[in-house]
């Protein structure tokens, strides 16, 4: 859908001098999206590189999320492996964005050394503190996982749940538990638009950190 838009904003563009349509409305989502969400947290300079992960990453989840409400689809961001996957190539990104911007700087965000205090008090802070450093690392992948897959998951059980409902107690529930059902999808929607933008902002959040990590 983004490569037919961007080829039907080229075609407009080269007609008339401006996109028009569906293209136009997507280059608005997609300018906001990068000017007033991802480039303030990102940082500044060097920060633009990495605005077209985030935006794959927020279209990709979107599209996923989406997927499960067509019928007889599946929402694959409901599988805690593809969860996992994005979570995981967001960390290798983070942790190579770190080493690119600080350097040798970068052993600061695992060891913890506070140059600034006196030695008494600088071995057994970093002996407490380095290890609350490395399990952060971790931490951060580990919740992106969870909060998707979680927030996918919970809104099909909750229609299975409804639907279920019938099958158990006949459809006499049905003029109830249909409406709920449907309700929750729409519900779904919003989530679904929720979750995607969510994922890329903490991705775009996590790299400006440590990109910033110096400061």
């Amino acid at each position: 859908m983004v490569i037919l838009a961007a080829r039907a904003h080229v075609r407009s563009t080269d007609k008339i001098g401006r996109p028009r349509g569906f293209a136009a409305g997507l280059e608005a989502v997609i300018l906001y999206l990068r000017n007033d969400v991802f480039l303030p947290v990102l940082g500044g300079h060097g920060g633009e590189r990495y605005i077209p992960l985030v935006l794959s990453l927020f279209f990709f989840i979107l599209f996923c999320n989406l997927f499960g409400l067509v019928p007889y689809g599946s929402t694959p961001t409901g599988n805690v492996s593809v969860t996992a996957t994005l979570a995981i190539i967001t960390f290798i990104v983070v942790e190579i964005a770190g080493m690119r911007a600080l350097g040798r700087g970068y052993i600061g965000t695992i060891i913890y050394w506070p140059s600034d205090m006196p030695m008494y008090l600088r071995l057994p802070l970093s002996v407490i503190m380095t290890p609350v450093e490395i399990i952060g690392k971790f931490t951060k992948p580990f919740a992106l996982t969870i909060r998707l897959f979680a927030n996918m998951i919970a809104g099909h059980v909750i229609i299975l749940a409804l639907i279920g409902l019938i099958f158990m107690f006949g459809w006499a529930v049905a003029i109830a538990a249909i409406p709920m059902a449907l309700f929750i999808m729409f519900l779904e929607i919003l989530v679904a638009f929720i979750q995607a933008f969510v994922f890329a902002l903490l991705a775009s959040v996590f790299i400006g950190q440590i990109r910033a990590a110096h400061h």
